[in-house]
C-alpha cells in the first residue's frame, strides 16, 4: 500500500477493498464490507446471489445523505454511486480486474475506484437493498439482512438512540454476556 493520505477518506483503508481481486490472485469470489457492518443473516445467502456474468456485484444507492457530517466527525462527501463500494460482491476472476494492481489503486482518485471506473455499467451487477440497508438514512426495516450504520455505529453515543440502534446494542450485550460465562 503505497498511496499518500486522502483528506477525504474516512479511514486509513478506504481504498483497501479494491486490492482485493488482486489478492486473491485474480481467482474465486469474495466479499467486501466496511466495519461498520451488522449481520442479521447467514452470509451464505449473500453468496449464493453471486452471478459471474458480472465483475461485481453492489447495491445501488440511490440517495443524497442526509448529514453533512458522518463517523468521528469526518464530513459527509456527497456524490454518485455513493456507498455502492460500502460492500461488495466481487468476481476476482472477472478480466477487467486485471487492472487492479497495487501501483495502478496507488494512482487512482479515490473518485476513479469508488464508483468502479474501470468497469462498463453493464459489469455492475445489483444486489438487493436488503443487503446494504443504511441505518439512520432509510427508516427501520425489519427485513433488513444486512445494517450499514455508515454514519457512525451505536458503539458511539451520538448513535445509540438512533434507527437500528437497537439491533447492535442487543447483540453486543448478548456477545459480552456470553464472554462472561
Amino acid at each position: 500500500y503505497n498511496r499518500d493520505h486522502d483528506p477525504l477518506a474516512s479511514t486509513p483503508f478506504t481504498y483497501a477493498r479494491f486490492y482485493i481481486p488482486f489478492i486473491n490472485n485474480y481467482k474465486g469470489v469474495s466479499i467486501f464490507c466496511d466495519g461498520d457492518f451488522l449481520f442479521l443473516d447467514d452470509i451464505k445467502k449473500l453468496i449464493d446471489l453471486f452471478d459471474p456474468k458480472y465483475a461485481v456485484q453492489v447495491v445501488k444507492h440511490d440517495y443524497t445523505p442526509s448529514n453533512t457530517i458522518k463517523m468521528n466527525n469526518k464530513v459527509q462527501s456527497i456524490y454518485p454511486r455513493k456507498n455502492w463500494s460500502s460492500l461488495i460482491l466481487w468476481n476476482c476472476s472477472h478480466p477487467k480486474h486485471k487492472i487492479l494492481t497495487p501501483n495502478f489503486i496507488s494512482q487512482q482518485s479515490g473518485k476513479f475506484l469508488h464508483r468502479f471506473s474501470w468497469l462498463d455499467d453493464k459489469e455492475i451487477g445489483e444486489l438487493p437493498l436488503e443487503w446494504n440497508w443504511l441505518a439512520i438514512e432509510y427508516p427501520n426495516n425489519d427485513k433488513a439482512e444486512l445494517i450499514h450504520y455508515t454514519l457512525g455505529t451505536p458503539c458511539f453515543e451520538d448513535y445509540k438512540k438512533t434507527d437500528m440502534a437497537d439491533r447492535w446494542i442487543q447483540l453486543k450485550d448478548r456477545v459480552l454476556d456470553g464472554m462472561d460465562k
